[in-house]
């Protein structure tokens, strides 16, 4: 009779182990700790945005999310991780222009992705209007300034950039194609060495997102000339057009994604709530006092927006010889 009881005991914990491994699987998604590669520094403008909204991100999926910075070659390393991830929607994350668009134009051999087939794209977050910057204490209070000493000095005005084959070295490209001078591109990792070389000297101007000069113009150390489109938080500040060339500057953006094939259940949570979290009225004010603005788009829109801005920036970089 003991050795009856024993074995039906050893049948229901048997049973009850295989139910809770079944239920354990049965489980809807998300049900464990979501990794999420950002491709910038830690502290750099991007980074800062991807971790507030993260933040509520994680809310809404009622699971935690893990931030993981994979920074490099304009932002192209940590994206191309997103695009190698497991497939299974328990890794995603943060990438945008540079990576997604302007890298494949200017330096193809480092982009080891297609921008459309190997990403399920999440939703569009923000755009954030790119600048040309200098010390507050510099000779130049306008742009006209600066590129009239520019033509005296060839060579002479370093610019600093996130690196190779970013928005912001196409912009200084295009500045120099607009207006006839010769800079010098001093290319970094990304993050917040762009401005703090800047801070420091090391270079006479600097190109790059609005939002991580806004604090030091505001600390009354740098002075923001030309904008790519304009803002509300620098109004007097002009873009290129009004001050008579042909063309803008280009403006950059960022967006959530994830590996081409994740699971149906994956997507179908996911994008609603990544646009649940980018359009939260608290965090989209938090974020637009940055420097940036939200502006949601839809997966379908984001793709769109993609193939446009290629065609866009190849012709131009063609133009100006710059396409490999």
């Amino acid at each position: 009779m003991k050795q009856v009881l024993v074995v039906a005991g050893l049948v229901v914990v048997a049973c009850g182990l295989t139910l809770g491994i079944s239920n354990a699987q049965a489980q809807p998604y998300p049900n464990r700790p979501i990794q999420f590669i950002i491709p910038i520094p830690a502290g750099g403008g991007g980074d800062v945005n991807a971790r507030i909204l993260i933040e509520e991100l994680g809310k809404i999926l009622g699971t935690q999310i893990v931030a993981v910075n994979k920074p490099g070659a304009a932002d192209t390393l940590g994206t191309d991780a997103i695009s190698k991830s497991k497939k299974d929607g328990y890794t995603i994350g943060y990438t945008g222009s540079a990576a997604l668009v302007a890298a494949r134009v200017m330096n193809p051999d480092n982009v080891h992705y297609d921008s459309l087939k190997d990403f399920d794209h999440l939703g569009l977050h923000v755009y954030f209007p790119l600048a040309l910057a200098v010390q507050a204490n510099s000779p130049w209070k306008t742009f006209g300034e600066l590129i009239d000493y520019a033509k005296k000095n060839p060579g002479k005005i370093r610019v600093s950039t996130i690196g190779v084959g970013g928005m912001s070295h196409l912009n200084v490209e295009l500045i120099q194609s607009l207006t006839g001078v010769q800079l010098t591109h001093i290319p970094f990792k990304g993050g917040e060495a762009v401005t703090a070389a800047l801070l420091g000297g090391h270079v006479e101007a600097s190109a790059d997102a609005i939002g991580k000069f806004m604090p030091h113009v505001e600390a009354g150390k740098l002075r923001v000339l030309v904008l790519s489109r304009k803002f509300s938080l620098a109004p007097n500040v002009p873009t290129m057009k009004e001050l008579g060339y042909k063309e803008d500057l280009f403006s950059s953006w960022f967006s959530l994604t994830a590996p081409v094939g994740i699971p149906e259940e994956a997507k179908k949570v996911l994008i609603p709530a990544v646009e649940k979290s980018i359009n939260h009225q608290a965090l989209k004010t938090k974020i637009e006092n940055r420097g940036y603005i939200v502006d949601y788009k839809s997966p379908a829109e984001l793709k769109k927006i993609i193939a446009e801005d290629y065609e866009t920036i190849r012709t131009l970089a063609t133009r100006l010889g710059l396409a490999k």
